[in-house]
């Protein structure tokens, strides 16, 4: 948990079980819900020890893994002095550039629309215009962005000292081409910057094309197979279990998946989905270390074939926030290790500040309905995180949860399981919307999943272990 000396400095990290004693002892009160964060009465930061602590990212598409440690020195099995990297907080935070990117094509389909049907007049603006040097498209820039704000906001809670980055590169002109003959024969090498499996991995989230299951050994197999003239390129290269790649054999997939259709169509599609993670990647990347620079605090970057491999080493199952842990230096010789792995892992979803939009519009893009101008109706905004004391009725108990306002004063409250309808006088406000949307989650429904079962809309009060 995050905890601030008196005067509100960031100290080092503690415990949730601490907090908890901290809090009982009345030595310290709540200054952030989430994330949980404590602020002692009586110490000041001259009174106490801060060494500093890592803030390591490995950043992603979908989601950026975020990791704040702490390395100490020990000797290790060889008598050498090694470093031992402690995982003090982990945080995956999800990234909304798709919902973004779909809102965006929405608006361009009723501009569209409005001009050929002659409804409304507008001149064409053709896409020739000069765009200023570093511009980025808004779901990319929002990448960016939402990493550095969240950072920035860290750096209120905890002593950040460093900041490591994973600079990972993707060739996806080479990666369209990549022959089976170039798969690599051992565990550590790469073909085309980035290794084959891993990729597959990634692609076919972890388990078996054609039977979905997990946990399993996974065998590289070809779709088309090369007895029928399939050629040796990753998209037509699929994951599959040793039953299904056994049973498949040199049968054409058509005829392997005849009774089941649905998969059929599932499996082409998915050999068929364009580069787009990668190439958001590609054009982020450079502009994410950037942004980091001008937060004051030193930048280091590793390549994402020292991250798979340290992790690799360390015999760790992949997610975002393990990656995280793993970026950096791991001399496993010298005798570092990763002594400490967070069992929960805070998720931060980015679920914006609304919409500028004043009216709603219907399906042909037309104003049906007008907004109210103002987001705060009786004291509460869209997205505050509230405490629900409902008296009677279905809904009776507190409840914890985010609200959408409405100007007649019953707002809707979203908790873990449920969603209801509850008076602004029944309301206590917990803290205010920042944008983001706060949860936890077992490390282990993270891991090679790519939708772990989770509502990042809700916390549960009075705990701060779950916070």
């Amino acid at each position: 948990m995050f905890v601030l000396a008196r005067g509100g400095e960031p100290l080092m990290p503690c415990h949730p079980a601490r907090a908890r004693e901290l809090l009982d002892r009345g030595r310290a009160v709540i200054a952030r819900q989430a994330p949980f964060t404590i602020r002692l009465k009586h110490r000041t930061r001259a009174d106490s020890t801060v060494d500093g602590v890592q803030l390591r990212l490995d950043p992603g598409s979908r989601a950026t893994g975020i990791a704040i440690t702490d390395e100490r020195r020990q000797a290790g099995p060889t008598g050498r002095t090694g470093l031992a990297r402690r995982g003090l907080i982990t945080i995956e935070l999800r990234h909304r550039g798709r919902q973004i990117h779909k809102g965006m094509m929405r608006r361009a389909g009723y501009r569209r629309r409005r001009r050929s049907a002659n409804l409304r007049y507008r001149a064409p603006r053709h896409d020739n215009r000069r765009r200023p040097k570093g511009w980025l498209a808004p779901s990319l820039r929002h990448r960016v962005e939402s990493t550095t704000t969240l950072v920035s906001r860290l750096r209120r809670y905890a002593p950040i000292v460093e900041i490591h980055v994973e600079h990972a590169a993707f060739d996806t002109a080479a990666m369209t081409g990549i022959m089976a003959a170039d798969l690599p024969k051992s565990p550590g090498s790469t073909c085309a910057g980035f290794e084959i499996r891993e990729f597959l991995l990634a692609k076919w989230n972890r388990s078996c094309a054609y039977c979905g299951a997990e946990r399993v050994p996974l065998n590289i197999e070809h779709v088309r197979p090369r007895s029928g003239g399939g050629s040796d390129r990753l998209s037509n290269l699929v994951l599959a279990c040793v039953t299904c790649n056994q049973a498949k054999g040199t049968s054409p997939i058509e005829e392997f998946l005849a009774d089941r259709p649905a998969c059929l169509e599932r499996v082409i599609a998915q050999l068929r989905r364009p580069l787009h993670d990668a190439a958001a990647m590609n054009s982020t990347r450079l502009l994410l270390t950037e942004a980091l620079a001008t937060l004051g605090v030193p930048v280091h970057r590793w390549s994402s074939g020292r991250t798979h491999w340290n992790r690799r080493v360390m015999g760790l199952p992949k997610s975002h926030t393990r990656d995280a842990l793993a970026t950096g230096v791991i001399d496993h010789e010298r005798g570092d290790s990763l002594v400490r792995i967070p069992a929960r892992v805070l998720v931060v979803t980015s679920v914006g500040r609304g919409s500028y939009a004043r009216t709603t519009p219907d399906r042909f893009g037309f104003p049906r309905l007008k907004r109210p101008r103002g987001k705060m109706h009786h004291g509460y905004a869209t997205g505050d995180l509230v405490a629900a004391d409902v008296p009677r009725g279905r809904w009776a108990g507190r409840w914890v949860g985010r609200i959408a306002v409405r100007s007649s004063g019953q707002h809707r409250i979203a908790t873990l399981t449920s969603r209801f309808d509850v008076s602004h006088g029944n309301l206590r406000l917990l803290q205010r919307a920042d944008g983001y949307a706060y949860g936890c989650a077992p490390e282990m429904q993270l891991s090679g999943q790519r939708g772990a079962a989770y509502s990042g809309s809700t916390l549960k009060g009075g705990d701060p272990g779950n916070v």
